[in-house]
């Protein structure tokens, strides 16, 4: 198959994975392992994660302003949540670098990714239907927050989702399921953007080839897309769909995996 039409496919599964619950490094590893496609490289994978945090900034940018004045105003309520995100994002940051590694290697294997995905996904569908929708975004608390955080740690194990791992989590702890998404994916931006930042020289050390301004640009207009819909989707539904789709691929990919020997 031609690069650039690699480049678009993967740049349009990780600006809509990247938010929808199911795992953007569990698709990203899968579908070259699928379909036995060559690496595009690291210089790639930045673009992807870069595109995504554009979106994530064109969508919360209003937000984000808003927490930045509040650092110079009486505006308590936004400066209380840009707190929380700050304590939110801390473990995840940590326990990222310290097992970077083995995210890049053993962790990506496909049975493990499956049964990643198995398992978040049955757990996604089973506190989002059993927990109570009675919190809204302005009553997380510090401890909250820390919870969050930590479990979006779990995500640096392609088939987690950091989406799926915080949204779930929030769900834990009563957040409503449209407040869930919304603080999830606030705290998807420093994440995103200090993992952009620390990978940023394999863009810079390297011409920008025309499949990494698709991925790029497929990742951006695909994750803005994705962000919306999923906040849409969750006013009046569940999250059932993406457990259920979560069990469904892990089953595929396993037999999959079997098959091969």
């Amino acid at each position: 198959m031609n690069s650039s039409i690699q480049a678009l496919i993967l740049g349009t599964i990780q600006g809509l994975t990247e938010f929808l619950p199911v795992s953007s490094s569990a698709h990203l590893v899968l579908t070259p392992w699928l379909f036995g496609w060559f690496d595009q490289g690291l210089a790639f994978d930045v673009a992807l994660h870069l595109g995504t945090l554009l979106a994530l900034l064109i969508y919360y940018w209003p937000q984000w302003v808003k927490m930045g004045a509040s650092l110079f105003n009486g505006d308590h309520e936004n400066r209380r949540l840009l707190l929380l995100l700050i304590v939110a994002s801390v473990p995840g940051a940590i326990i990222g670098l310290a097992f970077e590694k083995q995210a890049e290697t053993v962790f990506r294997s496909p049975l493990l990714i499956a049964i990643a995905l198995g398992l978040m996904g049955v757990l996604l569908w089973y506190f989002d239907y059993a927990s109570p929708q009675r919190r809204t975004i302005s009553e997380i608390t510090i401890i909250d927050a820390l919870l969050i955080g930590l479990s979006q740690a779990f995500a640096i194990i392609p088939g987690v989702s950091r989406s799926g791992a915080t949204i779930t989590m929030a769900r834990i702890v009563g957040i409503k399921r449209q407040d869930a998404a919304n603080f999830s994916f606030l705290m998807a931006t420093p994440i995103i953007a200090g993992a952009g930042l620390v990978e940023g020289r394999h863009l810079i050390h390297n011409a920008i080839s025309t499949d990494v301004g698709l991925g790029f640009v497929a990742a951006a207009i695909f994750g803005l897309a994705a962000i919306a819909g999923l906040i849409r989707f969750v006013r009046n539904r569940s999250y059932g769909v993406f457990a259920w789709y979560r069990v469904a691929l892990a089953i595929f990919v396993i037999a999959i995996f079997l098959k091969r020997g």
